[in-house]
């Protein structure tokens, strides 16, 4: 039996073939680096640490589309399409703050429509998956999605990481719980499929919260989710906070999240997909490094043997 709902099966579902997802980097920014909320973005942030090679924002999109079909072609070869996943900070915010584009009378979403045009009208790309914030959803950008996706598969993931207000502030999110809960509503009244990430082990917070939380999470109009567990990253204000003081951050080791997040699928929502369980950054990038060089299909695996260890389920709980 399948021990969870996967997102890969999910997607069989939907096309009837198995789907691969292209990491675009467009350029984007987020209203908290460019000066609109803050300067210094969320304080565990650095994209980097997990873009592919190939997707930077010095290549069009087209090129990294064509670069990613490649690359995907010999390591996956039994993907019948591919949805291009706008990854890279937030999505669907473009400050108006070029002049020439208000003598040109080019609108934020007129703009927006530029930069997704490639992907859209590729022949092998079959759907979009937006990763953004849930303060940079206005009424009009929604409102374009839902038109796209009668014609292809539209995603709109949203970066939530905890239901907590408190811890939002500490990393400096710029918005609040109940600003995702609008957005995922809005996101789901349009018929566009949603999804959420959420990080376990933010500063503050305990896995006796993170159990009380699901049943939050449960109430979500959700169509996937992702979980990641919180991973220092260098040269972060995370880092900094964690090298002056490392009590307030729970220290998962492989054993104990595997151990926590199977208790955590036990109670979650059947009807979720869920697509991660877990982070992956090359060590590089880590201040503290507690998994070595153990990749996510390694991590996944074991997972799953603990959902069999256990004969539980997604939801059986």
């Amino acid at each position: 039996m399948e021990r969870y709902f996967s997102y890969k099966n999910y997607l069989i579902k939907h096309f009837g073939a198995r789907m691969q997802k292209l990491t675009i980097d467009a350029g984007f920014t987020c209203p908290n680096r460019d000066g609109t909320l803050g300067l210094n973005g969320c304080t565990y942030c650095d994209n980097q640490a997990f873009n592919p090679s190939y997707c930077m924002p010095e290549k069009s999109v087209l090129q990294q589309l064509e670069e990613g079909i490649a690359f995907h072609k010999n390591r996956y070869r039994k993907a019948a399409g591919y949805l291009a996943y706008f990854q890279a900070y937030s999505n669907t915010y473009l400050p108006m703050n070029d002049g020439r584009d208000v003598a040109r009378n080019v609108s934020t979403l007129e703009k927006l429509k530029e930069i997704y045009r490639p992907a859209i009208e590729h022949p092998l790309v079959k759907g979009l998956v937006i990763g953004t914030r849930p303060d940079c959803l206005e009424e009009e950008k929604l409102d374009f999605f839902a038109e796209l996706a009668k014609k292809m598969f539209v995603s709109i993931e949203i970066g939530i990481e905890s239901v907590h207000d408190e811890t939002l502030r500490r990393i400096n999110r710029g918005h609040d719980f109940e600003c995702a809960v609008d957005a995922l509503h809005r996101i789901r009244e349009r018929n566009i499929h949603a999804g959420a990430h959420f990080i376990f082990g933010l500063p503050g917070e305990t896995p006796e919260m993170w159990v009380k939380d699901v049943k939050i999470i449960n109430k979500l109009p959700l169509n996937s989710i992702k979980f990641h567990q919180l991973q220092i990253i260098k040269g972060t204000q995370m880092e900094k906070e964690y090298l002056a003081d490392a009590k307030p951050f729970y220290p998962f080791t492989m054993d104990s999240y595997i151990e926590f997040i199977v208790g955590v699928a036990e109670k979650l929502n059947p009807s979720f997909a869920i697509e991660r369980f877990a982070g992956e950054v090359p060590p590089r990038f880590l201040t503290v490094d507690r998994w070595g060089t153990t990749r996510y299909d390694v991590v996944l695996q074991r997972i799953v043997e603990e959902f069999e260890r256990r004969k539980t389920w997604q939801g059986c709980r």
